[in-house]
């Protein structure tokens, strides 16, 4: 894919797995992108493991060697928000689901970016309307949600509060196409976008088919796949998501919508209490080899 015309440096904030592969991703699509996190031993680690996720897609004979050195050559990684702001088209926030520092962070972006930057949010749970009137420029603002893993997932959820102007859609929709995955466009909040209603959707009724011993955790799984052809059944999609993740998830929408059929699943919480989170800890719904 060819890189947006009206946009030659992307800013990427938070260095975790997400913020993380959509900085490697805009950067093996062409673009100069900065990675942005407050802690340097994130961003160092985050480095490392681009590095390794490169090493890994050259030896599978995914990438090319010359693809990877470019693309690595594009990447910048900083702790000076102040310093690396004033030179971004495009900013993507990729930081902890907290509003509060979201809403920070938009506040930071509305005064450092170029008066033409548009300022996206990664969020899979907070509107872009819960951030835009704190940067100043709502028009400007949206959620430009990308799934995990960001590398092989398809998918970006391209999400217009009230007061985002078509001219930020269009360029957030143009620039997912330029980075090789398909937009889609949400033309109004509503917690849980639409992947992730339509995952949880799926997931309330696996949770109370379980509950209810209609049929065991496997089977549950095995008919997802095998009579609905999901790539995969709803509680191994849980366990890669992270049960963290899903349960944090439930939570914004209940707040979100006070629907007590939008509460949080007691299972789930109590397996994230017990530091079961899914393959990402070893245990969830499955156990894993680590």
């Amino acid at each position: 894919m060819q890189p947006s015309t009206s946009i030659t440096r992307l800013l990427v904030i938070g260095a975790g797995a997400m913020g993380s592969q959509i900085a490697l991703t805009a950067a093996l699509a062409g673009y100069t992108t900065v990675v942005q996190d407050i802690a340097l031993s994130r961003l160092d680690g985050a480095a490392a493991q681009l590095r390794e996720r490169t090493d890994k897609m050259v030896k599978s004979g995914k990438l090319a060697e010359e693809q990877a050195r470019r693309a690595h050559d594009r990447l910048e990684f900083s702790t000076d928000l102040d310093a690396v702001a004033p030179a971004a088209d495009f900013v993507i926030e990729a930081a902890t689901e907290r509003l509060e520092i979201k809403k920070a962070i938009f506040a930071r972006l509305g005064e450092l970016a170029p008066p033409h930057a548009i300022l996206a949010t990664n969020s899979s749970t907070i509107g872009s309307s819960a951030v835009a009137g704190a940067s100043g420029r709502p028009g400007q603002v949206c959620n430009m949600h990308f799934f995990n893993p960001v590398l092989v997932m398809e998918c970006v959820e391209v999400v217009r509060h009230a007061g985002t102007s078509q001219a930020t859609v269009d360029t957030t929709v143009e620039l997912a196409r330029s980075l090789g995955k398909t937009p889609v466009l949400i033309n109004r909040e509503v917690p849980g976008f639409v992947a992730n209603r339509l995952m949880g959707a799926v997931q309330k009724e696996a949770l109370a088919l379980l509950a209810g011993g209609v049929a065991s955790m496997e089977d549950i799984d095995a008919t997802a796949r095998m009579a609905l052809r999901h790539p995969m059944g709803p509680f191994e999609l849980m366990d890669l998501v992270g049960l963290d993740v899903v349960d944090y998830i439930a939570q914004a929408t209940y707040a979100a919508t006070g629907n007590p059929a939008d509460a949080p699943d007691e299972s789930v919480a109590a397996l994230v209490r017990a530091g079961k989170l899914g393959r990402k800890s070893g245990t969830g719904w499955y156990r894993y080899s680590r």
